[in-house]
């Protein structure tokens, strides 16, 4: 069963982002999950390309509470260390661990098993996340401009 994606091409790169999700302009994704109320989190397909091949990964522990923008994780590419920040306040129920042997995960299904962690959200939706459609459009200026 295919997944909805939105598309753009800049330059020689295809950049897809997840319709039904809700975006942070640092590069993440959060999905409802409707029957549980948790939130499912990972890196867009464009922050995963611009950041190159992950090779670390830092999770949080299932339990961690978490403030909206605090560290959800750290990851370590082959060309930069980044934190990335959590989309919402709420607790880390499950962290990916399939993370710690296939980091590789990220780059190759970021939108399905390149996920990071399940957060119970404190508020759903959290304030300042965005849609599908207008993170495309925050995502294409951003791969423009880096693309000059």
């Amino acid at each position: 069963m295919p997944e909805d994606f939105l598309q753009v091409t800049v330059g020689k790169f295809i950049f897809r982002v997840k319709s039904g999700c809700l975006y942070v302009e640092a590069g993440l994704w959060a999905e409802l999950d409707d029957a549980t109320g948790l939130v499912r989190v990972g890196l867009t397909d464009f922050r995963q390309q611009s950041s190159g091949d992950v090779v670390f990964v830092e999770l949080p522990a299932a339990g961690t509470r978490l403030a909206a923008g605090e560290d959800l994780a750290n990851i370590e590419t082959i060309k930069v260390d980044m934190a990335v920040p959590s989309p919402a306040a709420g607790e880390v129920t499950t962290v990916n661990e399939a993370l710690d042997d296939a980091p590789e995960r990220i780059n190759q299904d970021p939108y399905g098993a390149g996920w990071l962690v399940v957060l119970r959200p404190a508020i759903w939706p959290a304030p300042g996340l965005m849609d599908a459609e207008a993170y495309l459009a925050l995502m294409t200026a951003q791969a423009e401009e880096a693309a000059q």
